[in-house]
């Protein structure tokens, strides 16, 4: 047998007699596929063991997944090769803490209330793909590697250090958040998965089907960037925030690295490297944006594909062919050269304007 431990939150007020009315039709249709559990609701909040014959749980919870009586269901346990019931006398129970007045009770209902409250803070850190596969019902832990085609977005802020050396601790922060918003907004809206950051740069994940996605994503950033510096004066230091990114296609291993209490789920591979390879690239290209022939090749739409030439990549021995896309938003403008140096120098202008430290948006 299979068990299932899930949290979700209710999307609209649940009273008595509604709890009543979900334990009631719950234990009809459990009855009749041998499924028993407990629901505990408590301030908004459901609570939920079900347990059953593996195949017969497996699409209860995609059931349950698409009820539209709650939202944001997370697994919180899952075991496998139950051999005894906890809930046997229960086809389903419902319980709501909120108004029972036992004493005994008191501690459960803050440990429900704890635990809701750690969940909700760890979904901040969560990598959208474990977060997935926690929702399925399934243990991340538990996840064998396995070899996939993927397509690697790389994005970095260009001249980081400079930005480092010359502000406050707190502008940097702040200037790292709104460029990581922009990137982490602009994939999930074009159907990628952000894997990682990685300080100031930002790893994210596509579909070996969605060339023409990561390609856009791409622009979106650039144009958003765009927006950004227009959007402050030349007195601001995120007048200056400049990217490049990098995009590779291949063959990789996608799954959890590390060992002890410190796992990490990732890609690893040739590609993988090549996609931060071109990113870094991208500082001595006329061109923000930079790919692979793989991925011109994996495009769909009819991009203005502007070849950049052959250029060796650190760690590989074949030369890559090069490739950007003919927009004005990948375009380095004339006056940018965007190195180190020119950054260092117009913060040092910034900075020596006036006593006021600059003020980001």
């Amino acid at each position: 047998m299979k068990r299932i431990t899930y949290i979700s939150e209710a999307t609209r007020e649940i009273d008595a007699d509604t709890l009543e009315n979900i334990s009631t039709v719950s234990q009809r249709n459990n009855q009749q596929f041998s499924i028993t559990g407990v629901l505990i609701f408590l301030k908004g909040f459901f609570f939920q063991v079900i347990e059953g014959e593996e195949t017969t749980l497996d699409q209860l919870y995609r059931k349950i997944a698409q009820d539209p009586r709650h939202k944001n269901i997370t697994c919180l346990k899952t075991e496998l090769a139950v051999e005894q019931r906890l809930f046997a006398e229960w086809s389903m129970k419902a319980i709501n803490l909120g108004e029972a007045e036992d004493l005994i009770l008191t501690p459960v209902k803050q440990l429900l209330q704890s635990v809701t409250e750690s969940h909700r803070i760890l979904e901040h850190y969560t990598q959208p793909t474990v977060s997935r596969i926690i929702q399925s019902g399934r243990n991340p832990l538990a996840e064998k590697p396995k070899l996939v085609n993927k397509i690697v977005l790389f994005s970095d802020i260009m001249g980081f250090s400079t930005f480092t050396e010359k502000l406050p601790v707190e502008q940097v922060v702040q200037l790292v958040n709104n460029y990581l918003a922009i990137c982490t907004q602009s994939v999930a809206k074009n159907g990628g998965d952000v894997m990682k950051f990685i300080g100031d740069a930002m790893m994210a994940a596509f579909d070996e089907d969605q060339a023409d996605a990561a390609l856009q994503t791409a622009l979106d950033i650039l144009e958003q960037l765009q927006q950004l510096r227009e959007n402050c004066s030349e007195r601001e230091p995120c007048h200056w925030l400049y990217t490049g990114i990098g995009i590779a296609a291949g063959s990789m291993i996608e799954g959890n690295v590390g060992f002890a209490n410190r796992i990490d789920y990732t890609l690893l591979g040739d590609a993988v490297n090549v996609a931060a390879r071109l990113e870094a690239l991208t500082r001595h290209l006329p061109h923000s944006l930079a790919f692979t022939n793989t991925v011109r090749m994996a495009c769909r739409q009819a991009w203005p594909f502007v070849p950049l030439g052959q250029h060796e990549a650190k760690g590989k021995e074949k030369i890559l062919d090069v490739f950007s896309v003919a927009n004005s938003l990948t375009q380095k403008s004339p006056e940018i050269t965007l190195n180190s140096q020119h950054i260092r120098e117009a913060l040092e202008r910034l900075l020596s304007a006036d006593n006021d430290a600059p003020v980001l948006p």
